[in-house]
């Protein structure tokens, strides 16, 4: 084949080649597919539990990678495709030696124990696993191949579903900008505490701060403007005073605005 995996002799590799990938649709649902290329009728779909607490797209790669190390005896050495970097970061902390991982603070604990437990027995038994980066929807074989079948466990309906206990972790709902066509549109997100959560959080406080500070200067403008006087013969200095205190404030907070949204 003529792609990067081909041409590298990938597929031509003498144990087990597989390849799985993941789907998270914004709509809510996860679904994560692999398939055997060397037994191409070997395949496995698997629907992703709790989807309510929210998902990153590391999750239903990590399913993935386990359906691929479960349809993979122990003692054959296996080639394993996909287009994530975030699996290969997650598996490589528990590669050789070094700090002391921990499963702790991990957001896809459930799902990268089982991982680590097989990948140990393979190690035991010496098989060698291999992970390989390919890259997504440009025509690799392998990943678009992979890609079908996750799309498939979404949309069927008799494909089990898998991983679904609810952790202790509070969940929070926010709004996500979106941007198309130069409209912008908030769209509602679910998810554990991250940097995410975080970042909504602060840029809902200085929207509003900005609001209250708008609000804040135009009543003092409505007040002036009832005046038939000029402001500067010296009625209602109070006002005068509102209304620079408040647009002073208005524009430090469009300022700071402006400065974490290119953060």
């Amino acid at each position: 084949m003529g792609t990067v995996i081909g041409r590298s002799g990938g597929y031509g590799f003498r144990g087990t080649v597989t390849t799985g990938d993941g789907s998270n649709p914004k709509r809510g649902k996860i679904g994560a597919g692999y398939v055997n290329l060397k037994k191409k009728r070997k395949r496995q779909q698997r629907k992703v539990g709790r989807e309510e607490e929210g998902s990153s797209s590391n999750r239903p790669e990590l399913v993935a990678f386990v359906l691929a190390l479960r349809g993979t005896p122990v003692t054959k050495h296996m080639l394993y495709l996909c287009d994530n970097q975030a699996l290969l970061k997650a598996v490589k902390r528990w590669v050789g030696e070094g700090g002391k991982a921990t499963l702790v603070e991990a957001p896809d604990a459930d799902i990268l124990l089982e991982a680590i437990k097989k990948l140990r027995k393979r190690t035991t038994a010496g098989a060698v696993t291999f992970l390989v980066k390919v890259k997504a929807h440009r025509g690799e074989y392998a990943n678009e191949d992979a890609d079908i079948q996750a799309d498939k466990a979404i949309s069927g309906q008799d494909f089990p579903t898998e991983w679904r206990d609810r952790t202790s972790q509070a969940v929070f709902t926010y709004q996500e900008t979106c941007r198309k066509g130069g409209t912008v549109s908030y769209e509602d997100r679910k998810s554990m505490w991250n940097s995410r959560v975080r970042k909504a959080i602060r840029r809902e406080s200085a929207e509003e701060e900005v609001r209250k500070h708008r609000d804040h200067v135009t009543g003092a403008w409505k007040q002036i403007s009832k005046q038939r006087r000029p402001v500067d013969e010296g009625y209602h200095p109070s006002m005068v005073m509102a209304l620079q205190r408040g647009t002073w404030r208005l524009r430090k907070v469009s300022k700071r605005l402006v400065s974490r949204k290119r953060e």
